[in-house]
């Protein structure tokens, strides 16, 4: 039996120090328990993904001592193999790296393999700086048994459609009893049942048993959600590794199935994984943890409208780094409702969180005074509306700067993909929470958070007015847009397309089929694409925001501002 430990750990970029801690306590570990072979995740030593800082001064040096510190480390564990991810310089023509799949084992490198699918689209763009290794197989004996090697991208391309090249074709030519994928696969909606079924169909292809290993944590817009597991031709998933948290595992390889150590079946994962609103509270939770950390913020601050977007926004946080780091700000117009306070109250007490007061209502009559005066004209219509709005970011920003709390935006999908929001007010922060998340799914997440609470966490009353930026007298979301049932499925079309999973998909295009059907309805989807296309410069200024779905804002969605759309 060929023993195998398996390190799902949080990395953070640039974190030499903390990443070689953790790879070599790891390491210790995996050799107290007898394992011949230890595997960690893609780029592990540097963490997915450095992107420009391989191009700084002294990074790829620092990234040589990390090595050399575990290759060290490896000479008092001459019996352990250590599979660990990493940057090697490309001696010949092309990008000046690669991204590098190193086993060392006694203080020596004995495999060495550079990864030849490089992907360059939606968030990725890997051939910005590494040349793709050679169409050929890297094997190693380990305790006796040929293991193979990929990484990543490697393995996502056995059906041939998306490279020329396809990695798998070489290893099952090398005949190996196991190959090793390591990996940095962010999460979205459906990934993890994606990975699956790619693998379970490459690994009956090749019949040869595979092991995935992930990294776990949040950077930046990003969040992996670990979820290593590994498949043979016979078992299909075998065992899956945690999802969302950091986890070790030891397990056996024996006649080409995954056993436990004791030879005894392993415990098989459920094809379903976690409902989508589960899916997306633990993805939000875990990037606004680590990004709060790496970002060295202990506390938050959010404006509370008595809305439900900022309402899910501090219930989420809450749940991230405690009631005590959260803070909250309601800040009454003239034409705010009775409930946009009272509401926030209730909201604010029932999460245990502190709820600060500050009215802009003579803020705003300052600012349209000395408006009037200097230009000779009332100030009204739309940019009073956006003033507001404007007051209130200036003052979450004062108090992120006074007290040094992290602001949190709380702008939806929905209302981002359509500008209904205002540059350099409700867009100020430094992170948006929910802004991969359409309208309806925040309802979704807000009453599945009650309902896993037993309680009213967040209100009734905030789950059931009608949504309004409360800018205006009586105004109404309607009052500006098609209701959110409609527009969300319409926005999921255009978006995200054919990269929705594929019920959502037929349910998005049947939906704008029938609007087209109508003169009315095609009128409405010019108006909707118009306003996506007109928005892209708020976007292109607004925070990053925790990616959830599979085409997000940010680097998922590059579009030029100025076009003819």
């Amino acid at each position: 039996m060929l023993k195998i430990a398996l390190a799902q750990l949080n990395y953070t970029v640039a974190d030499f120090d903390g990443n070689v801690a953790a790879t070599i306590a790891h390491m210790q570990r995996a050799a107290a328990d007898g394992a011949d072979l230890l595997v960690f995740s893609e780029l592990s030593l540097c963490g997915y993904y450095p992107g420009d800082l391989l191009e700084e001064p002294g990074f790829l040096s620092r990234l040589d001592d990390a090595l050399e510190q575990v290759l060290q480390a490896s000479r008092g564990m001459p019996g352990l193999v250590s599979v660990v991810g990493s940057v090697r310089r490309n001696r010949g023509p092309g990008k000046p790296l690669h991204n590098a799949l190193l086993a060392v084992c006694n203080g020596a490198i004995v495999a060495e393999y550079y990864k030849q699918l490089l992907p360059t689209y939606g968030i990725f763009d890997e051939r910005r700086h590494f040349e793709p290794g050679p169409a050929v197989a890297c094997t190693l004996d380990v305790a006796g048994r040929k293991v193979g090697f990929m990484v990543c991208e490697d393995g996502w391309n056995d059906a041939g459609r998306d490279y020329g090249v396809n990695p798998f074709d070489p290893l099952r030519a090398a005949a190996p009893e196991l190959i090793v994928s390591i990996n940095a696969s962010p999460s979205d909606i459906g990934k993890r049942a994606q990975r699956h079924a790619l693998f379970d169909a490459a690994c009956r292809h090749t019949q040869i048993p595979l092991l995935y290993v992930n990294q776990v944590g949040g950077q930046d817009q990003l969040v992996f959600d670990g979820s290593s597991f590994g498949v043979t031709p016979t078992q299909g998933v075998a065992f899956e590794a945690e999802r969302f948290r950091e986890d070790y595992r030891l397990l056996g390889l024996d006649d080409g199935r995954f056993v436990a150590v004791d030879g005894s079946d392993l415990a098989r994962p459920g094809p379903a994984g976690l409902s989508a609103p589960e899916f997306t509270r633990r993805q939000i939770v875990l990037g606004l943890q680590d990004y709060a950390r790496r970002c060295h913020f202990s506390k938050v601050v959010v404006g509370s409208s008595g809305g439900i977007d900022s309402a899910l926004t501090l219930a989420l946080a809450v749940e991230a780094l405690g009631a005590d780091k959260v803070f909250a700000i309601t800040m009454p117009s003239a034409y705010s409702s009775t409930g946009s306070v009272s509401d926030s109250v209730a909201l604010c007490e029932n999460l245990g969180i502190r709820l600060f007061t500050h009215p802009i209502g003579v803020l705003v009559e300052q600012y349209g005074a000395g408006f009037a005066e200097a230009f000779a004209t009332p100030l009204q219509g739309l940019p009073l509306e956006n003033l507001q709005a404007r007051v209130r970011g200036t003052i979450l920003m004062e108090y992120s700067n006074a007290f040094g709390a992290l602001l949190l935006t709380t702008g939806n999908k929905s209302e981002i993909s359509v500008g209904y929001c205002t540059l350099y007010g409700d867009t100020n922060g430094g992170l948006g929470l929910i802004g991969d998340l359409y309208k309806t799914e925040v309802y979704a997440l807000s009453r599945h958070i009650n309902d896993q609470a037993g309680r009213e966490i967040i209100p009734e009353a905030v789950l059931t007015k009608p949504p309004s930026a409360e800018l205006a007298p009586g105004q109404k979301d309607t009052d500006s847009l098609p209701p959110y049932e409609v527009l969300d499925e319409f926005l999921k079309w255009h978006i995200e397309g054919a990269r929705l999973p594929e019920q959502e998909a037929v349910v998005a295009a049947r939906l704008v089929e029938n609007l087209k059907s109508t003169e009315d309805g095609k009128l409405l989807v010019q108006r909707l694409l118009g306003m996506v296309a007109r928005n892209e410069y708020k976007r292109r200024q607004a925070p990053p925001i925790i990616r959830v779905r599979s085409r997000a804002f940010g680097s998922g969605r590059q579009m030029p501002i100025a076009a003819k759309y």
